[in-house]
Protein backbone atom coordinates (compact mmCIF):
# COMPACT_ATOMS: atom_id res chain seq x y z
CA UNK A 1 0.00 0.00 0.00
CA UNK A 2 1.23 3.44 -0.80
CA UNK A 3 1.97 6.28 1.74
CA UNK A 4 -1.44 8.30 1.08
CA UNK A 5 -3.22 4.53 0.75
CA UNK A 6 -1.82 4.31 4.87
CA UNK A 7 -2.09 7.82 5.64
CA UNK A 8 -6.03 7.36 4.24
CA UNK A 9 -6.51 4.12 6.13
CA UNK A 10 -4.77 5.79 9.52
CA UNK A 11 -6.30 8.72 9.35
CA UNK A 12 -9.85 8.42 7.77
CA UNK A 13 -10.69 4.83 9.35
CA UNK A 14 -12.29 2.04 7.46
CA UNK A 15 -14.05 4.58 5.53
CA UNK A 16 -16.54 3.08 2.58
CA UNK A 17 -17.92 4.23 -0.07
CA UNK A 18 -21.49 2.34 -0.37
CA UNK A 19 -25.11 3.06 -0.75
CA UNK A 20 -27.39 3.09 2.06
CA UNK A 21 -25.77 1.82 5.41
CA UNK A 22 -22.35 2.01 4.59
CA UNK A 23 -19.97 4.23 6.57
CA UNK A 24 -21.20 6.94 3.69
CA UNK A 25 -24.17 6.74 2.41
CA UNK A 26 -24.18 9.03 -1.04
CA UNK A 27 -26.32 7.91 -3.75
CA UNK A 28 -29.49 9.61 -4.04
CA UNK A 29 -32.25 8.13 -4.68
CA UNK A 30 -32.95 10.24 -8.24
CA UNK A 31 -29.28 8.89 -9.28
CA UNK A 32 -30.64 5.12 -9.35
CA UNK A 33 -33.51 6.07 -11.24
CA UNK A 34 -31.32 7.79 -13.83
CA UNK A 35 -28.84 4.57 -14.01
CA UNK A 36 -31.79 2.58 -14.75
CA UNK A 37 -32.91 5.72 -17.79
CA UNK A 38 -29.84 5.69 -18.84
CA UNK A 39 -29.29 2.28 -19.62
CA UNK A 40 -32.61 2.22 -21.20
CA UNK A 41 -31.70 4.78 -24.41
CA UNK A 42 -27.81 3.51 -24.56
CA UNK A 43 -29.26 0.78 -26.57
CA UNK A 44 -31.03 3.38 -28.67
CA UNK A 45 -27.65 5.82 -28.88
CA UNK A 46 -25.29 5.71 -32.16
CA UNK A 47 -22.84 6.89 -30.28
CA UNK A 48 -21.71 8.30 -26.77
CA UNK A 49 -19.88 11.23 -25.67
CA UNK A 50 -18.13 10.38 -22.13
CA UNK A 51 -17.31 13.03 -20.45
CA UNK A 52 -14.68 12.62 -17.97
CA UNK A 53 -12.63 15.34 -15.45
CA UNK A 54 -8.85 15.44 -16.98
CA UNK A 55 -7.88 15.52 -13.58
CA UNK A 56 -9.06 12.45 -13.38
CA UNK A 57 -9.45 10.44 -16.54
CA UNK A 58 -9.83 6.77 -14.76
CA UNK A 59 -11.36 7.64 -11.72
CA UNK A 60 -14.23 9.90 -12.91
CA UNK A 61 -15.37 6.86 -15.29
CA UNK A 62 -18.55 5.11 -14.23
CA UNK A 63 -17.55 1.68 -13.88
CA UNK A 64 -20.81 0.37 -14.30
CA UNK A 65 -21.34 1.47 -17.39
CA UNK A 66 -18.07 0.38 -19.43
CA UNK A 67 -19.57 -2.55 -20.12
CA UNK A 68 -22.26 -1.10 -22.60
CA UNK A 69 -20.47 1.87 -23.57
CA UNK A 70 -17.19 -0.34 -24.79
CA UNK A 71 -19.42 -2.14 -27.21
CA UNK A 72 -20.76 1.78 -28.72
CA UNK A 73 -19.53 4.56 -30.79
CA UNK A 74 -17.81 6.48 -28.26
CA UNK A 75 -15.46 9.00 -27.78
CA UNK A 76 -14.34 10.16 -24.32
CA UNK A 77 -14.32 13.99 -23.39
CA UNK A 78 -11.81 14.46 -21.34
CA UNK A 79 -13.59 18.01 -19.93
CA UNK A 80 -11.80 21.19 -17.54
CA UNK A 81 -8.07 20.62 -19.53
CA UNK A 82 -7.58 23.95 -18.01
CA UNK A 83 -7.47 22.52 -14.43
CA UNK A 84 -5.02 19.62 -15.84
CA UNK A 85 -1.18 19.81 -16.35
CA UNK A 86 -0.89 19.95 -20.11
CA UNK A 87 2.69 18.35 -19.70
CA UNK A 88 1.05 14.91 -18.64
CA UNK A 89 -2.16 15.14 -21.05
CA UNK A 90 -0.88 14.29 -23.78
CA UNK A 91 0.58 10.60 -22.37
CA UNK A 92 -3.63 10.32 -21.42
CA UNK A 93 -4.62 11.17 -24.96
CA UNK A 94 -1.38 8.53 -26.26
CA UNK A 95 -3.10 5.84 -23.41
CA UNK A 96 -6.39 6.31 -25.10
CA UNK A 97 -5.38 5.57 -28.54
CA UNK A 98 -3.17 2.93 -27.52
CA UNK A 99 -6.40 1.26 -26.44
CA UNK A 100 -8.02 2.47 -29.33
CA UNK A 101 -10.24 4.74 -27.92
CA UNK A 102 -11.46 8.11 -29.00
CA UNK A 103 -10.36 10.70 -26.72
CA UNK A 104 -10.11 14.51 -27.08
CA UNK A 105 -9.50 16.98 -23.81
CA UNK A 106 -11.70 19.99 -23.64
CA UNK A 107 -12.77 23.08 -22.24
CA UNK A 108 -16.76 22.65 -22.27
CA UNK A 109 -16.77 26.71 -21.79
CA UNK A 110 -14.87 27.39 -24.95
CA UNK A 111 -17.10 27.22 -28.16
CA UNK A 112 -13.85 25.93 -30.35
CA UNK A 113 -12.82 23.39 -27.60
CA UNK A 114 -16.47 21.90 -28.26
CA UNK A 115 -17.07 22.45 -32.32
CA UNK A 116 -13.72 20.13 -32.80
CA UNK A 117 -15.68 17.53 -30.42
CA UNK A 118 -18.59 17.92 -32.79
CA UNK A 119 -16.51 17.29 -35.47
CA UNK A 120 -15.25 14.50 -34.21
CA UNK A 121 -18.46 12.98 -33.48
CA UNK A 122 -19.74 13.96 -36.96
CA UNK A 123 -16.55 12.31 -37.97
CA UNK A 124 -17.20 8.68 -36.09
CA UNK A 125 -20.97 8.87 -37.22
CA UNK A 126 -19.68 9.20 -41.00
CA UNK A 127 -20.94 5.82 -42.19
CA UNK A 128 -24.43 6.11 -40.24
CA UNK A 129 -25.29 9.31 -41.22
CA UNK A 130 -25.03 7.57 -45.10
CA UNK A 131 -27.62 5.44 -43.63
CA UNK A 132 -29.92 6.37 -41.23
CA UNK A 133 -32.30 9.61 -41.38
CA UNK A 134 -32.17 10.02 -37.91
CA UNK A 135 -29.14 9.42 -35.11
CA UNK A 136 -29.35 9.54 -31.73
CA UNK A 137 -25.81 11.06 -29.31
CA UNK A 138 -25.98 10.61 -25.83
CA UNK A 139 -23.75 12.90 -23.12
CA UNK A 140 -22.95 10.42 -20.18
CA UNK A 141 -20.99 10.69 -17.07
CA UNK A 142 -20.14 10.92 -12.99
CA UNK A 143 -21.60 14.47 -11.99
CA UNK A 144 -19.90 17.61 -12.19
CA UNK A 145 -17.41 17.02 -15.03
CA UNK A 146 -19.35 19.86 -16.57
CA UNK A 147 -21.45 17.52 -18.74
CA UNK A 148 -24.20 20.55 -18.51
CA UNK A 149 -21.78 23.23 -19.54
CA UNK A 150 -20.49 21.38 -22.26
CA UNK A 151 -24.52 20.97 -23.53
CA UNK A 152 -25.04 24.36 -23.14
CA UNK A 153 -22.28 25.23 -25.50
CA UNK A 154 -23.89 22.44 -28.50
CA UNK A 155 -27.04 24.07 -27.70
CA UNK A 156 -25.63 27.28 -28.26
CA UNK A 157 -23.45 26.00 -31.86
CA UNK A 158 -27.04 23.88 -32.52
CA UNK A 159 -29.04 27.56 -32.11
CA UNK A 160 -26.72 28.74 -34.53
CA UNK A 161 -27.53 26.71 -37.25
CA UNK A 162 -31.24 26.02 -36.24
CA UNK A 163 -32.41 29.49 -34.63
CA UNK A 164 -36.10 27.72 -33.89
CA UNK A 165 -34.38 26.41 -30.44
CA UNK A 166 -33.28 29.10 -29.14
CA UNK A 167 -36.09 29.31 -26.73
CA UNK A 168 -35.15 26.18 -25.43
CA UNK A 169 -34.06 25.66 -21.71
CA UNK A 170 -30.53 25.67 -20.85
CA UNK A 171 -29.51 23.18 -18.75
CA UNK A 172 -27.91 24.48 -15.16
CA UNK A 173 -24.72 24.66 -14.33
CA UNK A 174 -23.39 25.00 -11.06
CA UNK A 175 -20.35 23.88 -8.60
CA UNK A 176 -22.32 21.20 -6.21
CA UNK A 177 -22.91 17.87 -8.41
CA UNK A 178 -26.35 16.28 -9.21
CA UNK A 179 -27.17 19.60 -10.52
CA UNK A 180 -29.18 17.63 -13.65
CA UNK A 181 -31.71 15.18 -12.65
CA UNK A 182 -33.81 14.80 -15.80
CA UNK A 183 -32.54 13.83 -19.30
CA UNK A 184 -33.54 16.22 -22.57
CA UNK A 185 -32.36 16.57 -25.73
CA UNK A 186 -32.42 19.06 -28.76
CA UNK A 187 -31.43 18.69 -32.77
CA UNK A 188 -27.35 19.35 -33.02
CA UNK A 189 -27.68 18.72 -37.13
CA UNK A 190 -29.96 18.22 -39.91
CA UNK A 191 -30.11 15.63 -42.93
CA UNK A 192 -29.56 13.40 -41.34
CA UNK A 193 -31.19 14.53 -38.13
CA UNK A 194 -28.90 14.33 -35.36
CA UNK A 195 -29.85 14.65 -31.64
CA UNK A 196 -28.07 14.87 -28.90
CA UNK A 197 -29.36 13.85 -25.17
CA UNK A 198 -27.99 15.22 -21.97
CA UNK A 199 -28.16 13.06 -18.63
CA UNK A 200 -27.76 13.41 -15.32
CA UNK A 201 -24.67 12.50 -13.57
CA UNK A 202 -24.31 8.92 -12.15
CA UNK A 203 -21.73 6.94 -9.93
CA UNK A 204 -22.07 3.62 -9.04
CA UNK A 205 -23.54 2.15 -6.03
CA UNK A 206 -20.20 1.05 -4.49
CA UNK A 207 -16.41 2.60 -4.78
CA UNK A 208 -14.51 -0.32 -3.12
CA UNK A 209 -11.14 1.65 -3.52
CA UNK A 210 -11.12 4.25 -1.08
CA UNK A 211 -8.57 6.65 -2.80
CA UNK A 212 -10.24 6.48 -6.15
CA UNK A 213 -13.73 7.86 -3.73
CA UNK A 214 -11.56 10.50 -2.66
CA UNK A 215 -10.41 11.79 -5.80
CA UNK A 216 -14.35 12.09 -6.99
CA UNK A 217 -14.65 13.99 -3.79
CA UNK A 218 -11.56 16.06 -4.35
CA UNK A 219 -12.58 16.95 -8.27
CA UNK A 220 -16.39 17.52 -6.40
CA UNK A 221 -18.28 14.38 -8.18
CA UNK A 222 -19.46 14.02 -4.53
CA UNK A 223 -20.53 16.64 -2.34
CA UNK A 224 -18.17 17.64 0.08
CA UNK A 225 -20.94 17.32 3.28
CA UNK A 226 -20.86 13.43 1.91
CA UNK A 227 -17.34 12.64 2.73
CA UNK A 228 -16.66 15.69 5.29
CA UNK A 229 -14.49 18.72 3.83
CA UNK A 230 -11.42 18.00 6.34
CA UNK A 231 -10.71 14.36 5.42
CA UNK A 232 -10.24 15.87 1.31
CA UNK A 233 -8.28 18.45 2.26
CA UNK A 234 -6.18 15.83 4.21
CA UNK A 235 -6.18 13.48 1.33
CA UNK A 236 -4.88 16.61 -0.79
CA UNK A 237 -2.07 17.49 1.75
CA UNK A 238 -1.30 13.68 1.51
CA UNK A 239 -0.98 13.85 -1.95
CA UNK A 240 1.02 16.89 -2.85
CA UNK A 241 3.33 16.45 0.08
CA UNK A 242 3.78 12.47 -1.37
CA UNK A 243 4.78 14.03 -4.34
CA UNK A 244 7.04 16.95 -3.33
CA UNK A 245 4.67 19.69 -5.34
CA UNK A 246 5.17 22.42 -2.80
CA UNK A 247 9.14 22.35 -3.58
CA UNK A 248 8.32 23.54 -6.84
CA UNK A 249 6.70 26.50 -5.45
CA UNK A 250 9.81 27.92 -4.27
CA UNK A 251 9.72 31.25 -6.72
CA UNK A 252 6.56 31.40 -4.97
CA UNK A 253 8.03 32.04 -1.50
CA UNK A 254 10.91 33.47 -2.70
CA UNK A 255 9.36 36.01 -4.35
CA UNK A 256 6.53 36.50 -1.32
CA UNK A 257 9.74 37.47 1.10
CA UNK A 258 10.79 40.48 -1.47
CA UNK A 259 7.42 41.99 -1.58
CA UNK A 260 6.37 44.38 1.35
CA UNK A 261 3.41 43.08 3.28
CA UNK A 262 -0.18 44.99 2.42
CA UNK A 263 -2.10 45.42 5.37
CA UNK A 264 -5.38 46.04 3.34
CA UNK A 265 -5.53 42.69 2.77
CA UNK A 266 -6.26 41.52 6.75
CA UNK A 267 -9.44 44.11 6.66
CA UNK A 268 -10.57 42.65 3.25
CA UNK A 269 -14.02 41.24 3.13
CA UNK A 270 -13.91 38.93 0.47
CA UNK A 271 -15.31 35.34 0.00
CA UNK A 272 -13.03 32.96 -1.83
CA UNK A 273 -16.22 30.62 -2.79
CA UNK A 274 -16.73 33.48 -5.54
CA UNK A 275 -14.02 31.44 -7.11
CA UNK A 276 -16.75 28.89 -7.98
CA UNK A 277 -18.61 29.29 -11.30
CA UNK A 278 -22.06 30.82 -10.67
CA UNK A 279 -22.30 33.13 -13.52
CA UNK A 280 -20.15 33.95 -16.50
CA UNK A 281 -19.62 37.49 -15.44
CA UNK A 282 -16.03 38.99 -15.52
CA UNK A 283 -14.75 39.05 -12.19
CA UNK A 284 -13.37 42.06 -10.72
CA UNK A 285 -9.39 42.79 -10.94
CA UNK A 286 -9.09 43.96 -7.24
CA UNK A 287 -10.94 40.83 -6.68
CA UNK A 288 -8.39 38.37 -8.76
CA UNK A 289 -5.23 40.10 -7.52
CA UNK A 290 -6.51 39.54 -4.10
CA UNK A 291 -7.38 35.56 -4.68
CA UNK A 292 -4.00 35.21 -6.53
CA UNK A 293 -2.31 36.53 -3.46
CA UNK A 294 -4.31 34.39 -1.31
CA UNK A 295 -3.26 31.29 -3.52
CA UNK A 296 0.41 32.34 -3.33
CA UNK A 297 0.47 32.69 0.33
CA UNK A 298 -1.24 29.03 0.67
CA UNK A 299 1.87 27.95 -1.60
CA UNK A 300 4.36 29.44 0.65
CA UNK A 301 3.15 28.11 3.45
CA UNK A 302 2.97 24.50 2.15
CA UNK A 303 6.64 25.16 0.61
CA UNK A 304 8.42 26.15 4.01
CA UNK A 305 6.51 23.08 6.22
CA UNK A 306 7.70 20.90 3.74
CA UNK A 307 11.57 22.16 2.92
CA UNK A 308 11.68 22.66 6.57
CA UNK A 309 10.87 18.78 7.22
CA UNK A 310 13.47 16.12 8.27
CA UNK A 311 11.28 13.39 8.68
CA UNK A 312 10.91 10.51 5.94
CA UNK A 313 7.43 10.65 3.67
CA UNK A 314 7.11 7.44 2.76
CA UNK A 315 6.42 7.02 6.70
CA UNK A 316 2.56 7.20 7.29
CA UNK A 317 3.25 8.79 11.16
CA UNK A 318 5.38 11.26 10.15
CA UNK A 319 3.06 11.97 7.21
CA UNK A 320 0.33 12.66 9.21
CA UNK A 321 2.66 14.95 11.11
CA UNK A 322 3.63 17.13 8.69
CA UNK A 323 0.34 17.69 7.98
CA UNK A 324 -1.25 18.45 10.97
CA UNK A 325 1.96 21.50 10.82
CA UNK A 326 0.41 22.41 7.73
CA UNK A 327 -3.21 22.84 8.48
CA UNK A 328 -1.44 25.41 11.39
CA UNK A 329 0.42 27.03 8.68
CA UNK A 330 -2.61 27.31 5.87
CA UNK A 331 -4.59 28.58 8.99
CA UNK A 332 -2.14 31.25 9.01
CA UNK A 333 -1.87 31.79 5.72
CA UNK A 334 -5.35 32.18 5.10
CA UNK A 335 -5.59 34.33 8.09
CA UNK A 336 -8.24 32.60 10.00
CA UNK A 337 -8.24 33.35 13.57
CA UNK A 338 -7.96 30.56 16.47
CA UNK A 339 -11.00 31.91 17.97
CA UNK A 340 -13.15 31.00 14.76
CA UNK A 341 -15.45 28.08 15.70
CA UNK A 342 -14.76 25.00 13.28
CA UNK A 343 -11.46 27.12 12.44
CA UNK A 344 -10.25 23.89 10.62
CA UNK A 345 -12.85 23.04 8.77
CA UNK A 346 -13.14 26.62 7.56
CA UNK A 347 -9.39 26.29 6.23
CA UNK A 348 -10.21 22.91 4.68
CA UNK A 349 -13.19 24.78 2.47
CA UNK A 350 -11.27 27.58 1.34
CA UNK A 351 -7.72 25.41 0.50
CA UNK A 352 -10.30 23.17 -1.75
CA UNK A 353 -11.80 25.90 -3.16
CA UNK A 354 -8.16 27.88 -4.19
CA UNK A 355 -7.57 23.71 -5.65
CA UNK A 356 -10.09 23.55 -7.65
CA UNK A 357 -10.46 26.76 -9.02
CA UNK A 358 -6.86 26.09 -10.46
CA UNK A 359 -4.98 28.66 -8.74
CA UNK A 360 -2.55 26.04 -6.80
CA UNK A 361 -1.79 25.24 -10.32
CA UNK A 362 -3.23 22.56 -12.85
CA UNK A 363 -2.83 19.08 -11.63
CA UNK A 364 -3.47 14.98 -12.59
CA UNK A 365 -4.34 12.82 -9.92
CA UNK A 366 -4.78 9.85 -11.53
CA UNK A 367 -0.97 7.92 -12.43
CA UNK A 368 -1.04 6.69 -16.69
CA UNK A 369 -1.41 2.72 -16.61
CA UNK A 370 1.26 1.68 -18.27
CA UNK A 371 0.74 -0.27 -21.36
CA UNK A 372 2.67 -3.83 -21.99
CA UNK A 373 3.40 -3.83 -25.79
CA UNK A 374 1.69 -7.05 -27.24
CA UNK A 375 3.93 -9.68 -29.06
Amino acid sequence: MSPVGKILKKCLGDMSFNTGGGTINWYPGHMAAATRAINARLKLADLVIEVRDSRIPLSSANQDLQPRLSSKRRVIALNKKDLANPNIMHKWVDYFESCKQDCLPINAHSRSSVQKLLELVELKLKEKIAKEPTLLVMVVGVPNVGKSALINCIHQIASSRFPAQEKKKRAKVGPLPGVTQDIAGFKIAQRPSIYVLDTPGVLVPSISDIETGLKLALAGSVKDSVVGEERIAQYLLAVLNTRQTPLHWRNAHNNALKEPQNETDDKRDYNIKDLLPKSRALPVASNVHYVEGVAKGVQCALYSTLSEFKGDLQDEDELEILIEKQFEALQKALKISNRANEARMMVSKKFLTLFRAGKLGPFILDDVPIVTAKS
